[in-house]
């Protein structure tokens, strides 16, 4: 019981730092003009909970009163309008070049406009928004993604050297950890969706799938630098990992497969002066990656919003009713993040693995031969 009580004391002091460092922040930068600080006095629950979740052009790590601590990172831009910047297409600075929330450079500024609330835009002669320019930029997001991807080459590298150097003998260390979770994906995903005498080839975007997803969601629960950037419920991330399984699907896709698609066996009044099925499955075949990248991102977007709900209650109440409010209701709202939190944990093993089992029924779906 000690150990528990210890374990829920960490995870509360985590939560509450997390958290709260991040309701001084901005989204697209965090640092703030007097004016604005003014502005923002009352606490905004709604602009909280989105800037929370939102990706950034820089890493906020923690707040002290009125000073932000963060990582700027790169801006990589290509100009669609090369004359407002003296013929130059190409611009790469740091983020920390936007001082404040509205401050411009060489031309650019992050857009607090409707259409482009947070994205970097191109400025006119004018200072008026003139497009946007072509966005290569390392985001937050991007940040995460790589540093989760080059954790997983060391890490699965290594496991791969020790696993050759104890070859015959039974597996230990990082191995031991590692090779029951291969043995899981081929045994109880890839074999029985795919066939045992043609599951070796989807074996390597199988385990890069659940590692990777496994990975990421996990490192997003993480509130601490350079973790916590909640890749995975970015909906470009997963639109990305669902186009992967699209992609193999459809080129590893057989004979067999492709007849289904355009010529099926259903009576022909189906197919035939309207080809009514064969327009069904092409819907199918585009949806159904479409349902992997809405389901991974709503779920793991949906931790992240329940925890700063229940934290934003926090100080919701102490702005209404005084800082004696926020203090008592604090213990309930930090009770309840632990508890998102953990239950967070389980979803990502849960959705690593639903991505990785239906991208192996496509697979097998589009190896099947003809019964």
């Amino acid at each position: 019981m000690p150990i528990l009580f210890k374990r829920l004391f960490l995870y509360s002091l985590m939560a509450v730092f997390v958290f709260t460092s991040a309701a001084q922040t901005d989204s697209g930068n965090q640092n703030t003009t007097k004016e604005e600080q003014h502005e923002t006095e009352k606490f905004n629950a709604g602009k909280y909970i989105i800037d929370h979740v939102i990706d950034s052009y820089d890493w906020h790590i923690v707040s002290f009163g009125g000073k932000h601590i963060c990582v700027h990172l790169p801006v990589i831009l290509y100009s669609k309008n090369p004359e407002l910047h003296d013929g130059q297409k190409f611009h790469i600075f740091m983020s920390s070049k936007f001082n404040h929330a509205h401050d411009s450079y060489k031309g650019f500024k992050i857009s607090h406009s409707k259409k482009n609330n947070g994205r970097i835009v191109e400025l006119d002669q004018n200072g008026n928004e003139a497009g946007r320019p072509l966005d290569f930029s390392l985001t937050k997001t991007v940040a995460g993604a790589m540093i989760a991807a080059l954790f997983l080459i060391i890490f699965l590298t290594f496991t791969a050297q020790k696993a050759r150097e104890n070859s015959g003998r039974a597996p230990t260390g990082i191995q031991n950890l590692v090779e029951p979770v291969i043995i899981f994906v081929r045994d109880q995903i890839a074999i029985p969706s795919i066939g045992e005498d043609k599951y070796k080839k989807f074996m390597p975007p199988l385990l890069t799938l659940f590692f990777f997803i496994l990975l990421n969601n996990l490192l997003g629960l993480i509130p601490v630098f350079p973790f916590g950037a909640n890749v995975t419920g970015n909906i470009a991330v997963t639109m990305v990992f669902a186009l992967f399984t699209f992609f193999v699907t459809n080129i590893r896709g057989n004979r067999h497969y492709w007849k289904e698609i355009i010529n099926p066996d259903v009576p022909l009044f189906l197919k035939l002066p309207v080809p009514l099925m064969p327009f069904l499955e092409i819907i199918g075949m585009i949806t159904k990656p479409f349902v992997l990248m809405i389901r991974l991102f709503a779920n793991m977007l949906a931790g992240h919003l329940i925890v700063a709900v229940f934290i934003s209650l926090i100080f919701i109440f102490g702005s209404i009713m005084g800082p004696a409010a926020g203090f008592g209701v604090s213990p309930v709202a930090v009770a309840f993040s632990v508890f998102i939190m953990l239950l967070d944990v389980l979803v990502s093993f849960i959705q690593a693995y639903v991505f990785t089992l239906l991208s192996a029924i496509y697979f097998g779906m589009a190896s099947a031969e003809n019964h």
